[in-house]
């Protein structure tokens, strides 16, 4: 076996506090593809300037092939010595090739003769990203890569990184990207740094065993302080489980949508009842947006109920601002009107956390500087709400400059949270946020009582939250489909006939073309047979993804688990195939009736 190309071996590094990491190893090897998880907080940013060699450790050895390049993409790049994002992405240690930069920025959607002083946090992650790309190094440190692309970009990003033949590290709280990129895990949690030699499909198997033997092992003891120490580590094993029924629960609300979404007829008996109208709370008719010529949102209608999660989608400058904007009547339409309910109280989370001043602590956020906090109309204690978001009684009185970017957001969040509402709008709310946040979320939105507008380009978040989604494709067209992400992909890629004329964005979209095809006998008994074949494979992955997760399978080296996984990703594709062809058959079933 090569050597590795890096490797950290008893690294310890202590921060005057206490020690941050104490006999810590890592090896990274010429092709790995590492997922680094680990809460805000726990270390993963110092970590990679360790890798990097831009941190002294106090204990350990740290050695690195000789000639080793190593490009590190931070979150917050300085880009103030530089006159454009051009300089900055040709500049640095490693200058790379002026025409691999523009190729990639017109690939991720950057321009690069924007001035460096006045670009935005999001055009400087860009040029970062084409300035790390096109050096072409043997190792890339990538810290949350997918920040302000869009869809088509991490997807191209997806592409280039399957192409490239050095090693990489990524810190992201994408788990469709971490899905599709990685082969092995690493897990950073309270100094301590596990690895699974599995990609993160498998990670969450892998670290509910981790935890509930922990929760064994700590069960033993009955001091107040490991009882303290174990409050995370059980909430989020109890938040994983809760979240398995809300899933659950929300692919009934999708098809409860996609019934309405799909029969006209319906639709339109069932919005004009009584009961209907007293759930409406957004009724857009026959709205329309122009901008300096060109037709942002062409005229569609659009009619939200109470409950409904909507996922806004598509490219950057696709109009996803401009129709949440006239949805919250922010700016009028030119055309068609807009109507809210009249009891429709609306809260929406601030990317800029202008709120939160450096200098206040987090009890001056969320209590005005008291104990107790008033949650949508009822009394919490601070302590008990801060655990509901992952804080510990240490942060009561932390000044918020202390804070990182991600417990800086969830704090908002949990500001946010606390108010009366029943609208709740969400732009871009996955960046910054850890894995362990994301699930906090996931379960908050499921758990609101009243409606969500939500922008995100987080594929898996979307699966995960929303019951409909709105898709934008830039040309003014709006799509309007019952599901998660994944459902408006397989509706986008799947090819349609064309029809004369293109009816407008609709709640309530015209019935479905008839199709030519006729369906055998061959067919009707696939269709009849894919139910019970999809259920098997999703056993048969749920067992490969147990027997991944157990530590005793890496005992003897990585053969047995190497062999597990790519079994495990056989059966992935099998699935994926049968359901594509299940919903195929499907409406084709229902298109010849």
């Amino acid at each position: 076996m090569a050597a590795p190309i890096i490797s950290l071996e008893s690294i310890g590094l202590n921060q005057g506090t206490g020690w941050l990491f104490r006999d810590l190893d890592l090896f990274v090897g010429e092709r790995d593809r590492l997922a680094l998880i680990g809460r805000n907080g726990a270390g993963k940013t110092t970590l990679f300037r360790i890798i990097a060699g831009e941190v002294e450790v106090d204990a350990g050895l740290r050695k690195e092939r000789p000639g080793t390049r190593i490009v590190t993409l931070l979150q917050d790049p300085d880009v103030s010595p530089y006159a454009t994002l051009r300089d900055f992405a040709l500049g640095g240690r490693e200058a790379p090739a002026a025409h691999d930069v523009e190729s990639i920025a017109d690939q991720i959607g950057i321009d690069l003769d924007r001035q460096a002083a006045t670009s935005s946090g999001g055009e400087r992650r860009r040029a970062a990203l084409a300035r790390a790309l096109a050096s072409e190094p043997d190792l890339l440190l990538l810290d949350e890569p997918t920040n302000h692309l869009d869809i088509a970009a991490i997807e191209w990003l997806e592409g280039w990184l399957g192409r490239y033949t050095g090693a990489v590290v990524t810190v992201s709280h994408d788990r469709e990207f971490l899905k599709r990129l990685t082969n092995a895990s690493l897990w950073l949690d309270r100094g301590t740094l596990r690895r699974a030699d599995i990609g993160f499909g498998g990670f969450e198997a892998w670290t509910e065993e981790i935890l509930e033997q922990d929760a064994r092992a700590q069960a033993k003891m009955d001091t107040k302080l490991a009882q303290e120490a174990q409050w995370l580590s059980k909430g989020v094993t109890a938040r994983r489980k809760r979240n398995v029924g809300r899933l659950e629960k929300l692919w009934e609300l999708r098809a409860q949508r996609a019934e309405m979404l799909g029969q006209v007829g319906k639709a339109k008996l069932a919005l004009e009842s009584d009961d209907a109208k007293a759930k409406v709370v957004i009724d857009a008719k026959n709205i329309s947006k122009t901008y300096d010529g060109r037709e942002i949102i062409k005229p569609m209608d659009l009619r939200l109920q109470r409950g409904d999660r909507i996922g806004l989608i598509g490219p950057n400058g696709a109009g996803k601002s401009t129709l949440l904007k006239l949805l919250t009547k922010e700016i009028e339409p030119d055309t068609g009107r807009v109507r809210h309910a009249k009891t429709l109280t609306g809260i929406t989370i601030d990317q800029q956390r202008s709120l939160l001043k450096p200098k206040l602590r987090v009890r001056d956020i969320l209590t005005n500087g008291t104990d107790w906090i008033d949650v949508r109309g009822e009394p919490r204690h601070i302590v008990g709400y801060l655990k509901d978001f992952l804080f510990d009684r240490s942060y009561i009185d932390a000044e918020i400059g202390s804070l990182s970017g991600g417990e800086q957001s969830r704090l908002l969040l949990a500001r946010e949270f606390a108010r009366p509402s029943n609208l709740l709008v969400l732009d871009e709310p996955t960046n910054d946020l850890d894995l362990e946040t994301l699930d906090l979320l996931q379960e908050v939105i499921a758990d609101y009582d009243g409606t969500v507008l939500l922008v995100s380009h987080d594929r898996d978040f979307l699966d995960r939250t929303v019951t409909m989604v709105v898709g934008l494709d830039g040309s003014g067209d709006v799509d309007i489909i019952a599901g998660g992400y994944a459902d408006w992909e397989a509706k986008r890629r799947r090819p349609e006939k064309p029809v004369k004329a293109k009816p407008k964005a609709s709640a309530a979209p015209a019935a479905p073309v008839q199709r030519e095809e006729r369906m055998t006998f061959k067919d009707r008994h696939e269709l009849d047979e894919l139910p019970g074949r999809i259920a098997r494979l999703e056993k048969d992955i749920r067992v490969h993804e147990t027997a991944l997760a157990d530590p005793a399978l890496y005992a003897d080296g990585p053969a047995a688990s190497t062999k597990l996984g790519a079994a495990l990703e056989v059966l992935k594709a099998d699935l994926a195939v049968a359901e594509d062809r299940w919903l195929e058959l499907s409406e084709m079933a229902e298109a010849l009736g």
